[in-house]
């Protein structure tokens, strides 16, 4: 399963952008494409979907049809996960819907974390229940790459969404913010890994589907910078240039000497600019930026801009593509 978790524990750079409008390009591309919103904001969700059918999925009462009535019967200890719901958003994109309300399945997943190390089946479904999710969507869409969304923290809820992933792409901005999270980022999802292959040694069911927690560092995708003259602001240069060196340390466990510089770096899987009046465009007009049209707005500068846009999420998704082994058209 071609899981990417999209994570930084700092919010603001614009990570749910980015999964929306990559999952819009590869799709474009012919690329089944998965996106698992388990951020418990659902921004995910209601970026993809209209006001109209955001009723309809939450209404008053139970949400049988979101990520979080998936985990209903756990939370009230009757049993495994509910069949997931998939939401058709396009002919290659099937989202799993989020809610406001997954913030509640937070302290049943803290209690299940220790749980597991006594050989608790119950502990280890529940842990599982966001993998055996995606991977049950997965299967139902016959999607090649699957684009988890997650909340900026270092909380249970994320934990179980990182360790369902193969791969996890760090989206940054360029301040020392960002740097400090990959400070933060790197020896955490190592401490995952380490301890969840010592948890799923302890599983009392074989044949309990369990996520590897691989967990790659795909790389990161420097987001939101300015540029003057097709140059970064001096105010940007500066983190910019730090970025290489930090990533080794913080998040490969590697000496950070002898860093390439941001442009030569293969982590380095895209820089996206600011695109500023195009999102609330977008927004408006509710599809990706890069498929505005004059009828949207996007006239005059806003035409090359569109055009920028669309070369920069091809080329990122043309990157992820790579990366995963999947065939870009």
């Amino acid at each position: 399963m071609n899981a990417i978790a999209f994570f930084n524990n700092k919010g603001g750079v614009g990570k749910t952008s980015l999964v929306y409008h990559l999952a819009w390009m590869l799709a474009d591309r012919g690329i089944r494409v998965l996106a698992a919103d388990l951020d418990p904001q659902a921004n995910l969700t209601s970026m993809f979907l209209d006001e109209d059918r955001l009723e309809e999925l939450w209404p008053d009462g139970p949400h049988p049809h979101t990520v979080f009535g998936m985990v209903q019967p756990i939370l009230k200890g009757l049993g495994d996960i509910a069949e997931p719901h998939i939401e058709d958003v396009d002919d290659n994109i099937g989202l799993l819907v989020g809610d406001l309300g997954l913030s509640g399945f937070e302290d049943r997943l803290s209690d299940a974390w220790p749980r597991c190390l006594d050989r608790d089946e119950a502990a280890f479904r529940t842990i599982s229940a966001f993998y055996r999710g995606i991977l049950h969507g997965t299967r139902t869409r016959e999607a090649q790459v699957v684009l988890i969304d997650v909340g900026p923290n270092l909380g249970a809820i994320n934990r179980a969404a990182i360790i369902a992933a193969r791969h996890v792409v760090m989206p940054l901005a360029p301040d020392l913010f960002s740097l400090q999270g990959l400070r933060n980022l790197g020896p955490t999802l190592r401490r995952w890994r380490t301890e969840w292959a010592d948890r799923t040694a302890r599983s009392p069911d074989p044949e309990l589907p369990l996520p590897d927690a691989r967990m790659d560092p795909m790389g990161y995708v420097l987001m939101q910078h300015a540029v003057r003259l097709d140059r970064p602001v001096q105010a940007y240069a500066r983190w910019m240039k730090r970025i290489p060196g930090v990533y080794r340390e913080a998040v490969l466990d590697e000496a950070p000497n002898h860093a390439p510089t941001l442009e030569q770096d293969p982590y380095c899987l895209h820089l996206l600019k600011h695109y500023r009046s195009l999102m609330p465009m977008a927004m408006e007009a509710r599809k990706p930026m890069f498929a505005l049209k004059p009828a949207d707005g996007a006239i005059g500068a806003h035409v090359q801009a569109v055009q920028g846009c669309y070369r920069d999420f091809k080329a990122l998704a043309e990157r992820v593509a790579q990366q995963v082994g999947v065939a870009f058209e």
